[in-house]
């Protein structure tokens, strides 16, 4: 390990040797509940170790985290929403989200890449939108070869897909199925992407054009990868800009359209707040980092540590407390989306509370550790400003702010009506608001979904 990336932790007690980057994880009461909870976790907090090593490096590089992908590979990881009937363990979205909390206090650009490739597994098992044959193809190769695969939404000149306007890349009809051009952004994942999920207008048969989305390899004649992610947080992502060139795509790897469905809507499906764990982790991940600084740093002029000073008690006790809520509330939308699914439609504006309560909670749990590290805690030799970059990601990812409230006061305000009660649970949901459905609108995709990309995540409004 470089040096760099050595000084890269949380401070030691005075002579106390370090044998691991990140301490251990804290007690998360009342998970975990079950004997699966407990082993996700436990497997995330050994990758997050991995993953902490080399997560300056990285950031410092601006490179794409190849060993630890090949690590998640090589422990399944990769396979945990792979439903069991093909191979992979079937993690909920709540096991899903226990998992990425820890997975992200060693390194949040793995966790939220990781995050778009896991959802989409997750979100087509759930709603088995697709046809069953390709879905099981590809759940097969996750499972052998570890393959990835996240959507392409976010083009240039287009902004977020959630506010509408036509795809400028574009799908035509041939004599044999499609040919497909065009300029995508922000690609999370594209160094490994083994398929991408490709948004675009089509031209139809009639004549007219439509939106849809399709499959396609990575590897295929025409896909070309520019590298031109290189942004503020959230630096070893991958998010690349891919080019399609008169790709040649097959009628059968046209997707569904997505049916309309109750609850469609910004923030419908437990899937969608599965991103928010990683923002919670990266807040953990500033909160140990400050408390064990706090307790070993002992200027010269003071005869205790810090730690021992009201003023950073006042501060830890805010972290806690931010920490707290924002745990209680997204974990309580994730259980009730559990526990109750014929609620699922009727508690969209929990999901979207959740997701923003969680988000604003961990950028200001970072913004009070650097209050209590002090000015050293911006220093590029320690991993506190990392996570204060890295953090303010979740600001963009779907439900946008101003789309949460919206949801959430006109509910309150009785100005939604209310969704339809189906008499069975209505497991489908997940899929009309992630790209995991397949549906060809951009627009229910991407505002109920975590970004397609890390650009989603950063789109405009």
């Amino acid at each position: 390990m470089s040096s760099t990336a050595a000084t890269a932790t949380a401070p030691a007690a005075p002579g106390a040797a370090r044998d691991r980057m990140l301490p251990p994880s804290a007690p998360t009461p009342p998970y975990p509940q079950t004997a699966r909870q407990a082993e996700f976790m436990a497997l995330a907090d050994d990758l997050a170790e991995f993953a902490a090593e080399r997560a300056a490096r990285h950031d410092r590089d601006n490179s794409f985290p190849h060993e630890v992908f090949r690590r998640l590979r090589e422990t399944g990881y990769l396979a945990l929403t792979v439903p069991e009937e093909y191979g992979g363990r079937g993690a909920t979205p709540l096991e899903l989200m226990l998992a990425q909390e820890r997975l992200a206090r060693g390194d949040g650009s793995v966790a939220l890449a990781s995050t778009m490739h896991l959802v989409i597994i997750g979100g087509l098992a759930e709603s088995r939108a697709w046809p069953e044959p390709l879905f099981e193809r590809i759940c097969r190769e996750v499972v052998a070869d570890g393959a990835v695969i996240n959507s392409a939404a976010s083009e240039p000149d287009l902004g977020s897909p959630s506010r509408g306007g036509a795809f400028a890349t574009l799908a035509r009809r041939t004599g044999d199925g499609y040919r497909l051009s065009g300029h995508k952004r922000w690609t999370t994942l594209s160094p490994v992407l083994r398929y991408a999920v490709v948004l675009a207008s089509v031209e139809e048969e009639d004549g007219s054009t439509g939106r849809g989305s399709f499959l396609v390899p990575m590897d295929a004649p025409g896909v070309r990868i520019e590298e031109t992610w290189d942004n503020h947080g959230m630096r070893a992502t991958g998010s690349h800009d891919v080019v399609f060139t008169d790709v040649a795509v097959p009628f059968d790897h046209r997707l569904p359209d997505n049916p309309s469905r109750p609850g469609a809507g910004p923030a419908a499906g437990g899937w969608t707040i599965v991103t928010s764990a990683v923002y919670l982790g990266l807040a953990v991940a500033a909160r140990d980092f400050a408390v064990a600084y706090a307790r070993d740093r002992r200027p010269s002029g003071l005869p205790v540590p810090i730690a021992e000073l009201q003023t950073v008690q006042h501060r830890v006790a805010q972290i806690e407390i931010l920490l707290l809520q924002a745990r209680s509330t997204l974990y309580a939308a994730a259980q009730l989306y559990a526990d109750r699914p014929e609620e699922r439609a009727a508690i969209a504006p929990r999901f979207a509370a959740a997701k923003l309560t969680t988000t604003n909670h961990a950028i200001a749990v970072t913004d009070q550790a650097l209050r209590v590290v002090g000015s050293a805690g911006l220093s590029r030799k320690l991993p506190l400003e990392r996570y204060h970059r890295d953090v303010r990601a979740g600001l963009g990812n779907p439900p946008m702010e101003d789309v949460a409230l919206t949801l959430i006061g006109k509910t309150a305000l009785g100005l939604n009506p209310p969704p339809p009660r189906p008499a069975a649970a209505t497991a489908a949901l997940g899929s009309a608001t992630t790209v995991a459905g397949g549906g060809s609108n951009g627009a229910e995709h991407d505002e109920g979904s975590p970004a397609d990309s890390l650009g989603d995540a950063q789109s405009d409004t």
